[in-house]
Formats: C-alpha cells, structure tokens, sequence
C-alpha cells in the first residue's frame, strides 16, 4: 500500500510506501527517545551542579576574598616604609645611632626578623604625640605631688625587723612553702593587711630586704644609675631575649634619658655569640647593660619582677621611668611617652589594659588552661581574694582594671612607689603572673586613683611586638 504527496508549489509528487512510513515512524520515535534521554541528562546534570554550589558556595567566595587580601598584603608588604631592610629604613637607624654617638648593632636577631616588625617606625594611630621640634625642647616637670595622702614611705630591710630563714629562695620555700627570702624578707599576713592602710607614712617590705639577699650590681653600674632622672629599661635572665635597639627618640630625650638593660651572666654569655657584645664603656647601642648577680629567686620570670616593679628602688634619683618587656622594641619618644600618658592627662601611672579580658577571674581560669602557672596556686591565689572580698565585676568603676603590663610609665612618687611594692609582694607570695595581682592592689589602694588605664591600640604604637625567641632557663640554686 503506498500513498502520494503532492507539493503544490513544486508541482513534483513523491509516492512513499507502507514500508516507508513505517520506517519513517520508527526513526521519529527514535529520535525522541533520544530526546529523552539527551533531556534526563541534562537535567541530572544541572542537578548535580546546583547541590555542589549548595555545598560549596563558600568556597568559591571565600577563596578569590582570601586571594585578593594575600595580593593586597604583598603589595603593602613591598611599600618602603614597612620593610625591614630598604634603603629607607637602614638610613633612619643608621642616622638614629649616628646622633646618639654610637656605632651600629648587627645582630642575629635582625636576621631572624626580616619582613617583621622589628625597626617598623610607623606614624602611631592612637597615640597622640606632640612634633619633633616641641619635644627637643620640652622640660621635665619636677614638682611633688602635695595631694597624695602619703608623703613618705619606708622599706623594711634587716636593720628594722629580725629575720629568720635559708640564705636562698630555695631553702627558704623548702622550710616554709614560700618564696620569701633575704631579698624580700618575710612579709607576715598581718604585715600585708598594715600595708595597704595608707597614713602619711608606710612601711613596707620592698625587696633589697638584705646585703646577702642578692640581685647584686657592681659599684660602677651603681654609680651610673645614680645619674638617672629618666629611665627607661628592659630585662633578660636565664639567657633570655634579644636586645632591641630603642628607635624614634628626640635628640631631647638621647641626651636626658637612661637606656638600661638588666642581664644575669647566663644571658650575657648567650649573647656574645650571635655578636652582641658590650662595649668597653658596658653599652650595646643605646642600652647601658648592666650584668645582674647572684639573683635571689629560682623562677627567672620572678626575678625579672625585679627592675620591672621596683625601678624606684634601682634608680633612688629617678623621677620617671617607663618599662618595657623584652619580647618588645621600644620605638617611640620617651618625654613624647611621658608627656602624652602622664602630664597631659595628669596621671601618675600609665600601664596598658588587657586585650582579651576584663576580671581577675578570668584570667586566672586563662593562665591555668595556657599552663602559665600551676593550678593550685592559682586556687591559693584566687581563694585569698575571694577571702578579702575582690568583687566578681569585670570592671572597677567603669574601667578595665585587668592589666597587659608590658609597658609600664610611671612618676616616681611616695603613692606609685608603695603601689609597686605592694605589687611585687603579691608575686612573690602567690604566682608570678602579675596580671592576676595588679587589679586586687589597685583595689586594696582606694587612694591611687590617677591612672591612665591606656588602651591596646596605644600599647601597639609604643613598641614593636617581635615576641619571645628564646625561653629562659631555670635558676638552679
């Protein structure tokens, strides 16, 4: 059977069989089976790409954000004025050590902090400090502080009270379970309690207790010390820190300002073979170094207690002082410092609030987890503080009262003098984490009032932060 069909615009027929349209019929459902099957795949397809952005869409926006945050970190990492080691910033040191009349410092330690933030002497964000010419010539304020309640203070030493004890911290904690010792004396409980009960006169146990205590410093460093209105200082014990050279001070401040750096014999002969050796006069740079012996403690970090809590009774002269721990570079003007976190806001102690946390308590639960000192000390520590009522607030009347204290600024009065004695005693008889003892003294001394609790952005423009490289050891006595 066959049939015809006729195009009527060609005129032309075409006769097409049974068989034909048979075919004809099977080849349209072939090609629409095809169809079909061409449409589930893509269907499929699409599917299966729609569930792997689903799962992975943060992927593909993150990965471009990260890489074009790395781009814009090389590009600011290769600006001038933010590496280490250009033509820019060797010439700053270079005329920096040129003015202060010594020779340039090459250590291991540059080496070790190419592309870090070692010698970064970047305009500060948060501290305001005044103009170059202004500091050259600005005057240090010497008047007393006649509003303070206390106007004199005295240090117990071994001529006042009899003292019985082990010639070392180490015998001395073997017979009594504390680390009091010749250097400090043995401070009662009840001598803790009289300490904090301000009167025009206090007496209080404040290292230096006895002349076989220890921390001994020869006559010539004693004598330079002497010469001190303004400090600044550091320390490293136990073969400790590097020691990085002081940047971005006045030719004011080279001339009216002390550098000292505290090192025990362990440090300094871990220094001389990576070439940091002192000079005929005892200078590395800037820093006047002064060789510490016989230190009276076992814990290093407690020893360096020490010059950083008790700069008054290192330099008796000094007016003004400012600390800086060794993990730091200190890299701005000392009077600029002094002038914009003491004299301006009219402060006797200037010390950096804590970054991470507000209450004693806190932290004491964050140096037990980071193993910074053991447990039950720190229960000791915290369970005396409940005893004596230190609230549970995070804040003392409005303010962070949990200190960082890497940087420590400071007027060198009878109150602040007491205030850091009261503090080293707090060290020596719980833990040396000094975080946990400044706001329970700070509470206990109702009567300092004037600090500036600065914040952390004012601490990061203060100094370099390159961090610790080398841990100290133990004192084995």
């Amino acid at each position: 059977m066959s049939s015809s069909i006729f195009n009527s615009n060609s005129g032309i027929s075409i006769s097409v069989s049974d068989d034909d349209s048979d075919e004809l019929g099977r080849m349209r459902v072939r090609v629409r089976r095809k169809r079909k099957k061409h449409g589930r795949v893509r269907t499929e397809l699409t599917g299966k790409v729609i569930r792997w952005l689903v799962k992975y869409w943060t992927i593909l926006i993150f990965v471009p954000a990260a890489g074009l945050l790395v781009f814009e970190a090389s590009r600011i990492g290769r600006k001038p004025s933010l590496v280490v080691n250009t033509e820019l910033s060797s010439l700053k040191r270079k005329n920096s050590l040129e003015n202060s009349g010594v020779e340039k410092v090459k250590t291991t330690s540059d080496k070790r902090n190419l592309g870090g933030n070692l010698n970064r002497l970047d305009p500060p964000r948060c501290l305001k400090l005044l103009p170059l010419e202004e500091l050259d010539h600005l005057d240090i304020p010497i008047d007393e502080d006649t509003s303070s309640p206390l106007k004199r203070v005295v240090y117990v030493s071994n001529n006042d009270t009899p003292y019985k004890g082990g010639s070392s911290s180490l015998s001395w904690l073997q017979t009594n379970g504390t680390r009091f010792n010749l250097f400090t004396g043995n401070q009662t409980f009840d001598e803790r309690e009289k300490s904090f009960k301000v009167d025009e006169t206090a007496a209080v146990h404040c290292g230096f207790y006895s002349e076989n205590g220890g921390f001994r410093i020869s006559e010539k460093d004693k004598s330079f010390m002497q010469t001190c209105k303004v400090v600044v200082s550091t320390c490293a014990f136990g073969g400790g820190d590097a020691l990085y050279q002081p940047i971005g001070m006045s030719k004011a401040s080279l001339q009216k300002v002390c550098y000292v750096a505290f090192w025990d014999e362990i440090t300094l002969a871990a220094q001389e073979p990576e070439g940091i050796k002192t000079n005929e006069d005892g200078f590395v740079g800037n820093w006047r170094v002064v060789v510490v012996r016989d230190l009276p403690f076992a814990d290093q970090r407690l020893n360096g207690k020490i010059p950083k809590m008790l700069p008054h009774r290192l330099f008796p002269q000094a007016k003004y002082s400012i600390w800086v721990d060794s993990k730091s570079q200190f890299r701005r003007d000392p009077l600029g410092i002094l002038e914009a976190l003491l004299w301006r806001t009219k402060s006797v102690l200037a010390i950096s609030e804590h970054g991470a946390r507000s209450s004693v308590y806190d932290e004491a639960k964050a140096v037990v987890k980071k193993n910074k000192a053991k447990p039950e000390e720190v229960q000791v520590q915290l369970s005396q503080y409940r005893i004596d009522g230190l609230p549970e607030d995070k804040r003392f009347k409005g303010k962070k009262a949990l200190s960082e204290a890497s940087v420590i600024v400071r007027k060198h009065t009878p109150l602040t003098n007491l205030f850091m004695c009261l503090w080293f005693n707090e060290v020596v008889r719980f833990t040396s984490r000094d975080q946990l003892s400044f706001p329970y003294v700070l509470w206990r001394l109702k009567v300092l009032k004037n600090i500036n609790m600065f914040p952390v952005c004012t601490r990061k423009d203060l100094v370099n932060s390159i961090g610790h490289i080398r841990k100290a050891k133990p004192l084995i006595i």
